[in-house]
């Protein structure tokens, strides 16, 4: 699974042969599952479990600020959104 973006601790991956739409799974101390609505977002957070809600809050923040990159990525290992 390739990690396509980390910080704070936490990995941000694209699983290879993944699903649509387009994704990102968040791991470390929990997992959260994040929908990119690609190209521009907005995110939304389709499940998550080990996360308190502050944290998801500053997952989805940084995640937002990434948004372009991480739908590139996407695109990158899956095609079209």
């Amino acid at each position: 699974m390739p990690t396509v973006l980390r910080f704070a601790g936490l990995r941000v991956v694209i699983y290879p042969n993944d699903h649509r739409p387009a994704h990102v799974h968040v791991k470390g101390g929990g997992e959260a599952v994040f929908i990119l609505n690609c190209p521009g977002g907005p995110l939304e957070l389709r499940e998550s479990y080990g996360f308190k809600l502050t944290e998801l809050r500053r997952i989805e923040e940084a995640l937002a600020e990434e948004i372009a990159a991480l739908c590139a990525a996407w695109s990158a290992h899956h095609g079209d959104f």
